[in-house]
């Protein structure tokens, strides 16, 4: 017969198995809404934008559920330290997930705007979707790290996060000159710069679930593990 303390820790593994899959479930909704807008906005597909934004809800629904969870395990099991940390970075790292989410279905919300009849094609609009993967990537790469607590990982997301800012600059600046050689198109690339914006956010948006990851699963500060890495070097 087991004792009591036996089926306390069993319960409490089930619950952070729970939790863990809560957060692949919401992970892979917000890369695929990524997916999803970057293609609409390729193609000028309304229908499929629209379907992104509407999905968005399925990923607060499933934030609220881990929210409720979360409250519950920390009242009935008191976690502490490794446990507690990882219970933390879960609640965290939802409310990352959702944020990402409302960046794709932003991203999602400017595809009717961007195709507008009778506005010229910008070549910015082919390239933005390399974007999109990368910082697609990134949030699969940390949710990854997350589900193997493995510190390592998450670290090589932080440091990926500088190719997505190059991108980033590399395309404002492409999508300001076009404007400015084509003033007809200010609204346009208004938008697609917004576009391409809402992607660098997102990657620092991975980057800050790596940062958690990192945490939940060494008890310290990837900035600071970095600060010391670059003291001793």
């Amino acid at each position: 017969m087991a004792s009591g303390h036996e089926h306390t820790v069993k319960a409490f593994d089930q619950d952070i198995s729970q939790l863990r899959a809560l957060i692949s479930q919401m992970g892979g909704l917000a890369e695929q809404a990524i997916y999803d807008a970057m293609k609409a906005l390729q193609r000028g597909d309304e229908a499929l934008a629209r379907i992104v934004r509407e999905k968005d809800k399925q990923i607060d629904a499933i934030e609220a559920e881990l929210e409720k969870l979360v409250v519950r395990v920390i009242a009935l099991r008191a976690p502490m330290a490794d446990d507690l940390r990882e219970v933390i970075a879960a609640l965290k790292i939802a409310a990352v997930i959702e944020r990402i989410g409302d960046y794709a279905k932003n991203i999602a919300k400017r595809v009717p705007m961007i195709h507008a009849e009778g506005e010229e094609r910008i070549e910015a609009v082919s390239i933005l979707p390399a974007m999109g993967q990368l910082a697609a990537d990134m949030v699969r790469a940390a949710l990854d790290a997350f589900s193997a607590r493995d510190a390592k990982a998450a670290a090589e997301v932080h440091a990926s996060d500088t190719a997505l800012d190059d991108f980033y600059d590399s395309i404002f600046r492409t999508l300001v000159t076009f404007m400015v050689e084509n003033p007809r198109t200010i609204s346009q690339v208004a938008h697609l710069l917004f576009v391409a914006k809402n992607l660098e956010r997102i990657g620092d948006h991975a980057t800050n679930v790596a940062e958690m990851v990192y945490f939940a699963a060494t008890g310290h500060y990837l900035a600071d593990a970095e600060a010391g890495e670059s003291s001793g070097s």
